[in-house]
């Protein structure tokens, strides 16, 4: 199957229908790792609340290694989050996630509206068949008003003989919280051992994030811990919602890949947390937020 490059500017929005009139409210999440709100974060009426969450999925599969979209789907509900950035999403993919549409079924069963944004998009195994993806999402309950698939420097794991070169899946998307525009990135940075790939990635993701105004927010597994030389960049710019705990393996996790941030200026953070779970082999993120409109 050949590799099919997307265009950066190129928007990947698919809205699930059932959300039309209709919001998903499920009862508040448990969470096992709550910790204290962070310093500079506002008083609770200066600004917007927004419950954000990043999660890398794993295709579908929990720590057990076995595909349970179920599992998965409820552990999403209990977060009762408002945005949600999704990781290691299959599109018909293959058959470790049944050939199905993870992203659109994810949305449907939780009534968001989704933004899917591929880094791999192959031919159809066979003729007519829809294409084979694979990249990163965001979930929504706010209707979402644009979407693009931006590139970043990327080695592919398509190429037997890769070289960094970009590429797409650093997804955007725009909502609007009670008339507030919110520019929403989703991202998955290289897992190798040498950061060089991380450096370049890190660099592309500060440009792209800079053309935009107001509050922003930046979901991703960055496989790499906070204090990383090749992180430290984008600390510039954007506030870390440290949960206090770590992220990596799901079972008895040892270290925090997986990252809520937010721009300095506009999104204040009042809490974040690590939920215990084994439905992927990575625990989510969750974190609250207040949106200042100056």
């Amino acid at each position: 199957m050949s590799l099919r490059r997307r265009s950066s500017r190129v928007p990947q929005l698919l809205l699930a229908a059932s959300l039309l009139g209709a919001l998903l409210a499920p009862p508040a999440a448990a969470t096992s790792a709550h910790h204290s709100p962070l310093g500079g974060t506002g008083g609770a009426g200066g600004g917007l609340p927004l419950r954000v969450a990043t999660y890398n999925i794993h295709a579908g599969a929990g720590m057990d290694g076995v595909f349970d979209l179920d599992r998965q789907t409820a552990e999403l509900r209990s977060l009762n989050a408002d945005v949600i950035g999704l990781q290691e999403v299959d599109r018909y993919w293959g058959s470790r996630s049944e050939w199905r549409d993870l992203a659109g079924e994810l949305a449907r069963r939780l009534r968001m509206y989704v933004s899917f944004a591929p880094i791999y998009s192959l031919d159809p195994a066979e003729p007519g068949g829809p294409r084979a993806e694979y990249g990163v999402a965001v979930l929504s309950r706010h209707r979402i008003l644009s979407a693009e698939n931006h590139e970043i420097t990327r080695l592919s794991t398509q190429d037997p003989n890769p070289v960094p070169a970009p590429a797409p899946g650093f997804g955007e998307v725009v909502i609007r919280v009670r008339g507030l525009p919110v520019h929403v990135y989703v991202t998955h940075l290289d897992y190798r051992p040498d950061p060089a790939v991380r450096v370049a990635q890190v660099a592309d993701t500060r440009r792209i994030m800079a053309e935009d105004r107001g509050p922003k927010i930046l979901l991703g597994d960055l496989n790499a811990e906070p204090a990383a030389p090749e992180l430290a960049p984008l600390w510039r710019e954007l506030t870390d919602a440290d949960p206090g705990a770590p992220t990596f393996p799901a079972q008895d996790p040892v270290k925090r890949i997986d990252f809520v941030a937010v721009s300095k200026d506009r999104t204040g953070v009042r809490r974040a947390w690590v939920p215990e779970s084994l439905a992927s082999d990575h625990r989510a993120v969750v974190a609250d937020l207040l949106l200042r409109r100056r």
